[in-house]
């Protein structure tokens, strides 16, 4: 079946077209170093055609949730490398989530005062900080001389993450973090080159690829979108808006030859996301979304059906350390607790059983 087979992303050898998606774990020590544990849960993943890590901020101020890790300091870059090494020594291949939270933060988190956004609108409902929970906070709007510096941001990251031995980087521009927040008409109303049309929403998060690009090669370089997923308050509800814009921004990327780009959307058979993956001229990986879990059957479909060249599987992964292995052999699954994906410590994490 095809999605046992191997595929070329880029300077990316998967050798099949499993991807496992990214995942927030939040196990990362209080300052942002992956130490053990992290090495251990992707270590036993390594069988997946690709991983791609957990959300990781590039600077402080873009950090989300105690417990994420970073790619900002020496010591982060250390523990990554550890993780990559230990990927690369089962035979597996990783790249970085690189996540920039934008408004969905708290000063106690970033260390930096503020949180900041495209606009000065705050995401609804509440975050978790040191002492419980706090609504989340209205953001600083990004004055237009600081854009620059978010985006040098990403690629002081992205070299980061080459050096510590990841074989390649996803710029996270999905699920209402900062990238997102630009892209969608509710929370962007800056009236500048980066607000307004569907060209000028989707100008940063072209930016910050071509630099990343740029400085570690396209080959190595990816992008996570989720059109349409309506999430934190980065809504998307006018098709014709989200059409404009993410064809607006898949053609703004198509000029780089980019190693894969990764939709997170529903419908990966619906207009948006086929029009995204011709615009785009890159391998796509799709994957359907927090509402539906991706089983075996779907995933073999989607990739059979050449709607994707991989599929990205989340909770099958948490439960499944040896998920790809399970399923070319159509073995019996376990099943994942949703009680422990944000707990820290082993349980839930590292202890699931391989066959």
């Amino acid at each position: 079946m095809k999605l046992f087979t191997p595929v070329q992303f880029g300077s990316l050898e998967l050798k099949n077209r499993l991807v496992m998606a990214p995942l927030t774990r939040i196990r990362a020590d209080e300052n942002g170093v992956p130490g053990d544990l992290l090495v251990e849960y992707y270590r036993q993943r390594a069988s997946m055609g690709l991983i791609v890590t957990e959300g990781t901020w590039p600077v402080r101020e873009g950090r989300t949730w105690i417990g994420q890790p970073g790619i900002e300091t020496a010591e982060q870059v250390a523990g990554w490398r550890r993780v990559a090494d230990a990927v690369h020594a089962e035979g597996g291949t990783i790249v970085m989530q690189i996540m920039h939270g934008g408004r969905i933060s708290h000063p106690e988190i970033t260390g930096s005062g503020r949180t900041v956004a495209p606009s000065a609108l705050a995401a609804p409902g509440e975050i978790r900080v040191i002492e419980g929970k706090a609504p989340l906070p209205v953001p600083d709007a990004l004055d237009i001389n600081e854009i620059p510096v978010v985006v040098a941001g990403f690629v002081a990251a992205a070299r980061n993450a080459i050096a510590a031995g990841l074989d390649g980087v996803e710029v996270h521009g999905a699920n209402g973090y900062l990238i997102h927040e630009f892209t969608s008409p509710a929370s962007n109303v800056r009236t500048d080159a980066y607000g307004g049309s569907p060209e000028n929403r989707a100008r940063l998060a072209i930016e910050v690829v071509t630099a990343v690009a740029a400085a570690i090669g396209a080959d190595r370089t990816g992008i996570r979108l989720s059109p349409e997923h309506n999430i934190q308050g980065a809504l998307e509800t006018d098709p014709d808006d989200a059409l404009a814009t993410y064809v607006a921004l898949a053609e703004g990327l198509a000029p780089l030859g980019l190693a894969f780009v990764d939709i997170l959307h529903a419908d990966p058979a619906g207009k948006l996301v086929q029009s995204i993956r011709a615009s785009a001229g890159a391998p796509v990986v799709v994957n359907t979304g927090f509402g539906v879990v991706t089983t075996r059957d779907e995933a073999i479909r989607l990739v059979g059906e050449d709607l994707g060249d991989a599929v990205a599987v989340g909770r099958a992964a948490i439960a499944n350390p040896d998920l790809a292995e399970r399923w070319a052999g159509e073995h019996p699954e376990s099943a994942p607790d949703p009680s422990t994906f944000y707990y820290g410590g082993a349980r839930g994490y590292t202890d699931y059983p391989t066959r």
